[in-house]
């Protein structure tokens, strides 16, 4: 990743430094603050540039590839490869999968968020409520999984919630930020007014669930936030915290490609259910039908 400077994204954008700082103060322009310094990733810049490009009208928008983005999951996997939809998929996390399907990188966009103060909140319709950039999108339901924490066999720090994680000082095997898994562990933190630093991360990030999987059974991590099939697969032990909204962004205009359809149609039928159950943690009653359309 390439982090500009102040003064190297100011000159990059050709703005003012003045301009770019007011960007920064009012939350409209992506950038971090490390050390008391702020920096901006390049490639997030690029985004916000071309997310915000004005087209003549009647001027559509690149036509994305064939590919289900965002979030990873073993049945959304399963489903794509078995609908013969001839889609393939890309799993870099909710968040990720968001910014590339607004960039029309995707014709399609596996979310599963998480309201950082209420849980009560539906992140997922909240997404496309109020974000202006998705306002031609419509939420397919997927599934609900039950995610929780996945721990060793027989479970040997007696972990139960995440007050145990922190006060046991069990080692986490994390998520990428902006990934589902990663947002809810923020949130059970910031419920219980807690941040990151309390915990003992196991660093690099885990890129998926079974990542997480793999380095709790290679001894390198105690634990780690994921869905309930994760824990089943990999022979571990699992701790449910919440069920969860698992969805699908696609735009209106795409809803009737022949992939997608033959990929929806698929949702609805008996070996789709018969595979949520084998694999266990779905619910898949609604699989297929709109959530919320804005």
């Amino acid at each position: 990743m390439t982090l500009l400077t102040t003064i190297e994204a100011a000159s990059y954008l050709r703005v003012k430094e003045r301009k770019l700082y007011e960007l920064v103060s009012s939350s409209a322009i992506p950038c971090t603050k490390i050390t008391g310094r702020w920096l901006f990733p390049k490639d997030e810049l690029d985004r916000w540039l071309a997310g915000s490009v004005v087209r003549p009208n009647g001027m559509a928008p690149a036509d994305p590839m064939p590919i289900v983005g965002g979030s990873h999951d073993l049945l959304l996997e399963w489903a794509l490869r078995e609908s013969r939809s001839g889609l393939a998929t890309l799993p870099e996390g909710s968040e990720a999968g968001l910014n590339r399907f607004i960039q029309s990188e995707l014709v399609a966009a596996a979310i599963h968020l998480h309201a950082l103060h209420d849980e009560s909140v539906d992140a997922n319709v909240e997404a496309l409520r109020t974000r202006s950039n998705l306002h031609d999108s419509v939420l397919i339901a997927f599934a609900r999984r039950e995610q929780g924490i996945v721990v060793a066999p027989r479970n040997p720090l007696g972990l139960n919630d995440i007050d145990d994680v922190v006060q046991k000082g069990a080692r986490v095997a994390v998520r990428p930020p902006g990934a589902g898994a990663q947002l809810l562990l923020q949130a059970l933190l910031h419920r219980r007014k807690m941040d990151l630093d309390r915990l003992v991360c196991v660093n690099p990030p885990s890129p998926t669930g079974p990542d997480i999987a793999q380095a709790i059974r290679a001894g390198r991590a105690d634990c780690g936030i994921a869905f309930r099939a994760v824990a089943l697969s990999a022979g571990l032990d699992f701790v449910p915290i919440v069920w969860e909204h698992f969805d699908l962004v696609i735009r209106q205009r795409h809803y009737f490609r022949r992939s997608l359809q033959a990929f929806l149609n698929f949702l609805r039928s008996p070996a789709m259910s018969q595979r949520a159950q084998e694999l266990g943690g779905y619910d898949v009653a609604e699989a297929g039908a709109v959530r919320f359309a804005p």
